[in-house]
């Protein structure tokens, strides 16, 4: 076999290859075969069919067509570890020349990975906001406690902002009860929103036994957007009654004697959940500085499926949030165009990451081992909600293990980076990354540390938009 070799861009590469016709003989060989087993030919048993009758019951056209069908993906994959190229999808394939007893001739035309040119990744600077912990935030978490600890009690008053209701819902369109838009005796906090637009001022000011009807939109179902009329029915108003802030409180809530105790470990927690996102922060940055030195080409079609890819995952997102894009857009003060220009911004840059921390994790010739794959499974599932051993299994099935080995050498290539670099506060503060351990606590320096800097770099978009 020969191969050469064009390339049409940075990305994308056209190979030629010729088989001569003695290579093809396995192939022939087996499309005999297979064909023998598919037809019937008196006097002959089934799968005993000599290749002579078979070219003249079927013709040799369709025999030679079988094979080549096999020898190509064959030849292509040979062509491709030849030259040295790794592909990024599915080729486009021509067969340009093939007769019978003649050399095979066909053209690949696939994306490839870049060539990069790697920057240096050891001492990258970046910074990041300073940790603050205020009063009113331990005043914020501490008062959460107590609501966990509230109970409620009816009152004989109309509903305010804060209060508990229990209603009954209908919306109907066009006098008809829209399906699935019915429910009774549902408790709901006036004023939390997230369900229909509306119907927190629709509540306010009604007392039990009210009724109220108000117009709005869904946000899911067959009339997704559309107008509906939305009637609502108090049963009961309640008011949280919230637990005194003593030292009994800090007793019932919490393994602390006394509430100077309990807000002190509030603060700490707060320190060291902050001191986790600070180093969230600063892996991003670093990862945005690094970016910004090197110019890495990317496959057009690479780039244009992942916009697919995030684009739909995010409408799926909001759908199950209740929010239209309508809705988000104007919360964010975005245009269309606004909108669609960032998450292009975005995905290019994740894609360009996908390609350096690759090719970083190539240099330093990472490896992993099963218990690391097993731990990175275990993670995945919890993230998702779903049963450990269910997912390992589906990821065998569906061959998505390479995929989770690519994931876990890029957070590995992002740890070596991250950990090299140089990262400092608004402050002028040196922050500590290498011995940053998972529960936000500074230690000695562990195996730990590249998990609290690994990151789902192939997933930026949602991440930042999960709170939509």
């Amino acid at each position: 076999m020969k191969s050469a070799v064009e390339t049409l861009s940075p990305t994308r590469a056209k190979l030629t290859v010729e088989v001569p016709f003695e290579e093809l003989k396995p192939s022939l060989d087996a499309a005999y075969k297979k064909i023998a087993q598919q037809i019937n030919v008196p006097g002959f048993r089934r799968g005993k069919v000599p290749p002579a009758v078979i070219d003249r019951q079927v013709g040799r056209g369709a025999v030679l067509e079988e094979a080549v069908n096999e020898v190509v993906p064959q030849k292509y994959v040979e062509a491709l570890q030849a030259n040295d190229l790794q592909p990024l999808a599915q080729p486009d394939i021509e067969v340009t020349k093939f007769e019978d007893n003649e050399t095979l001739e066909f053209t690949a035309e696939v994306d490839v990975k870049p060539e990069i040119k790697l920057p240096t990744y050891d001492g990258v600077t970046a910074s990041v906001e300073d940790i603050a912990i205020s009063d009113e935030d331990v005043s914020e978490q501490v008062e959460a406690l107590r609501e966990r600890f509230a109970t409620l009690i009816d009152v004989e008053r109309p509903a305010a902002d804060g209060d508990f209701v229990v209603m009954d819902l209908k919306a109907t369109k066009d006098g008809e009860v829209v399906d699935g838009a019915e429910v009774s005796g549902m408790s709901y906090r006036v004023g939390r929103g997230g369900m229909i637009d509306g119907l927190d001022e629709a509540l306010v000011g009604l007392a039990a036994g009210d009724e109220k009807i108000f117009t709005s939109q869904l946000v899911g179902g067959d009339l997704v957007g559309e107008g509906v009329d939305v009637a609502v029915a108090v049963t009961q108003v309640q008011e949280q009654e919230l637990p005194e802030l003593d030292d009994e409180f800090a007793q019932l809530a919490s393994e602390f004697d006394t509430v100077e105790e309990l807000t002190e470990d509030v603060r700490e927690r707060l320190g060291r959940g902050r001191r986790l996102e600070q180093a969230a922060a600063a892996r991003d940055a670093v990862l945005e500085a690094l970016l910004e030195t090197v110019d890495v080409p990317l496959p057009d079609t690479i780039v244009a499926d992942e916009l697919t890819a995030r684009r739909r995952s995010f409408e799926q997102q909001l759908a199950y949030a209740g929010v239209t894009m309508e809705k988000y857009l104007e919360d964010e003060g975005q245009t269309v165009e606004e909108f669609e220009a960032d998450l292009e911004r975005r995905v290019r840059d994740a894609v360009t990451a996908q390609f350096i921390l690759d090719e970083i994790a190539q240099v330093e010739e990472f490896g992993i081992d099963q218990q690391e794959l097993s731990e990175h499974m275990v993670r995945k599932a919890q993230q998702s909600g779903e049963d450990p051993q269910e997912f390992a299994n589906h990821m065998f099935e569906h061959n998505h293990i390479p995929e989770l080995v690519q994931e876990i050498l890029r957070g590995k290539a992002l740890a070596r980076i991250v950990e090299s670099a140089v990262v400092t506060d608004a402050s002028g503060n040196v922050v500590e990354l290498k011995n940053l351990r998972p529960d936000g606590t500074i230690g000695e320096p562990v195996d730990e540390a590249a998990e609290v800097v690994e990151a789902e770099v192939t997933e930026p978009v949602e991440e930042e938009k999960a709170e939509a």
